[in-house]
């Protein structure tokens, strides 16, 4: 798979209402911020790429951000949820495909975008979604560009991700041996448990 052809966005406009209010993506983790776990894990992804590109989708702290990658406000005022900034990285993107991830998730499946990328091969398909076995996970999913204008209108009519997704006939596929990796952390107790689990002597 050519992951060249791939903007990678990391959705990190939340308003984390239960870390206080505080920016989710720029809470240290393992004395890192997490959004620097997500650009490592994107990394892991790219080992194959020549040149994929990377961006940040938030709404507060642009310049923090931008020390990390690219990084564009989403498109809403406020926090009107993730398909704002679903539309505003598919209005920004210059690749064909758009590959989106929340912040807040530390170590996704690494071979996520290879398989996503797997499944567009003869698909006319407009969107591919990860489902863990249980549910599906709206924000692990691959998008044509196409799709900018529908998710800017979707937006402005008030529909969530998960409901967008549905009415664009976005294709699940399973990832329920990656379960765990889909694993996301809300709250200071979770920021310490998943710290304590990945300290070097663990």
């Amino acid at each position: 798979m050519d992951l060249a052809t791939v903007t990678f966005a990391i959705l990190a406009g939340g308003a984390a209402t239960r870390l206080d209010g505080r920016d989710k993506g720029l809470e240290l983790l393992a004395g890192r911020p997490l959004i620097a776990w997500e650009i490592e894990a994107i990394a892991a992804m790219q080992v194959r790429a020549n040149g994929s590109e990377v961006m940040i989708v938030a709404n507060r702290n642009l310049e923090v951000y931008a020390t990390h990658a690219v990084t564009i406000r989403d498109d809403a005022d406020g926090f009107r949820g993730p398909l704002a900034g679903v539309a505003a990285a598919l209005r920004q993107s210059r690749t064909s495909l758009l590959l989106t991830l929340p912040v807040d998730c530390p170590q996704p499946p690494s071979d996520l975008a290879e398989r996503l990328l797997h499944e567009t091969q003869g698909s006319s398909a407009l969107a591919w979604v990860a489902h863990d076995g249980e549910q599906r996970q709206p924000l692990f999913a691959l998008y044509r560009r196409e799709l900018a204008e529908s998710a800017a209108a979707a937006v402005a009519s008030g529909q969530g991700v998960w409901q967008w997704q549905t009415s664009i006939g976005a294709r699940e596929l399973d990832f329920s041996d990656r379960r765990r990796q889909f694993r996301n952390l809300n709250t200071p107790e979770e920021f310490a448990a998943y710290a304590a689990e990945h300290r070097p002597d663990a």
